[in-house]
């Protein structure tokens, strides 16, 4: 099992920008598929973005262009730029890691990290 702790949330005014970081430790997990997810209050979980082992990326709609995923050379962490902030991004953000092949939701995930965006 790949154990994840987020960190990097916090209070951001609305147009500021936030990076949150996720360290990845535990069994080997070569080959895993990293993202990012949100959950705000009342709301299901959804999905932010996603980088495969080799690289490739994929965003949901909604954050191109104001955020950005990415992953450290060891892929060890993974990283979430995050700008232009509005108060629709207020959220608990989790990340998650998953075998090829697999569900999300039968992946690793961490505990989450609350961002808060005031208007």
């Amino acid at each position: 099992q790949v154990q994840l702790v987020e960190s990097g949330g916090g209070l951001v005014q609305a147009g500021g920008s936030l990076r949150l970081s996720c360290r990845a430790s535990g069994r080997t997990f070569s080959g895993y598929s990293m993202g990012w997810f949100r959950q705000a209050p009342g709301m299901e979980r959804e999905f932010i973005a996603e980088i495969g082992w080799g690289g490739g990326r994929s965003l949901s709609d909604f954050v191109k262009g104001r955020f950005t995923i990415s992953m450290d050379n060891t892929k060890t962490t993974l990283y979430l730029q995050m700008n232009s902030l509005n108060s629709d991004d207020t959220a608990v953000y989790y990340c998650a890691a998953r075998e090829p092949g697999t569900q999300w939701r039968r992946g690793s995930w961490g505990q989450g990290t609350q961002v808060t965006v005031s208007s």
